[in-house]
């Protein structure tokens, strides 16, 4: 593996992009001025785990603090869980393709991504 201007190895970096979800994406995406492979990963951890963050907060965090019963607030309690489900997938795949040194594209972000490495 070639190694990143931090002088670690570029599937490592690419990790630790996913490792703190969005915020190590950005903090990856501005060091890591020239290389494609870690800026891929790191556009493509923003770009994923920053609009799943907000929706569960928006769907259990917000809703959490109002005070709603019945069928609505069911709901909205499983929603919450099931971007949580869905977040924790993608964190443990993206961390583990990353690792192997790939370039693993998820679909629309992967090409968004891509475009901006």
């Amino acid at each position: 593996m070639e190694k990143t201007k931090l002088g670690i190895d570029s599937n490592i970096e690419a990790l630790l992009c996913y490792l703190g979800i969005w915020v190590t994406g950005i903090i990856f995406y501005v060091i890591e001025e020239d290389n494609k492979f870690i800026k891929f990963h790191a556009m493509q951890s923003i770009l994923v785990f920053l609009p799943l963050s907000i929706l569960s907060w928006v769907f259990g965090g917000f809703f959490g603090f109002v005070y709603i019963w019945g069928p609505a607030w069911d709901f909205m309690v499983w929603i919450s869980y099931l971007l949580w489900l869905l977040t924790f997938i993608l964190w443990l795949v993206l961390m583990l393709k990353a690792y192997m040194g790939e370039k693993f594209k998820l679909p629309i972000v992967g090409d968004i991504a891509e475009k901006h490495s």
